[in-house]
């Protein structure tokens, strides 16, 4: 990579140094952000099908609960102290805490 920086700096590689260093740097950028990102967002939409009720979550608003029923795009959380039962969105699941305590996100 450093060789490349040099040639570049030397001038040697001609009209095509700006785009070939333009490539690179999306390479870069793919690499190192746009992948990982994908990565995670597979993984989050995986956890969140797999979600059924008695499981235990915790929200985007930090609440934490168990799942008492589904629907397409809600869910019913039973949240204690109280047994409050509260709809939210699919979506706004964060974390999916399995019965053992290990989190899954």
């Amino acid at each position: 990579m450093f060789g490349l920086i040099g040639l570049f700096a030397q001038g040697l590689g001609g009209g095509y140094a700006p785009i070939l260093m333009m490539i690179a740097i999306f390479g870069i950028f793919y690499f190192l952000l746009i992948m990982p990102q994908q990565r995670r967002q597979k993984k989050w939409q995986a956890m969140l099908k797999e979600i059924k009720p008695g499981d235990k979550v915790i929200t985007s608003g930090g609440l934490t609960g168990t799942i008492i029923s589904t629907k397409d795009d809600t869910l019913v959380l039973r949240v204690p102290p109280d047994n409050i039962k509260l709809e939210v969105a699919r979506s706004s699941i964060v974390t999916l805490t399995t019965a053992e305590g290990t989190e899954k996100s």
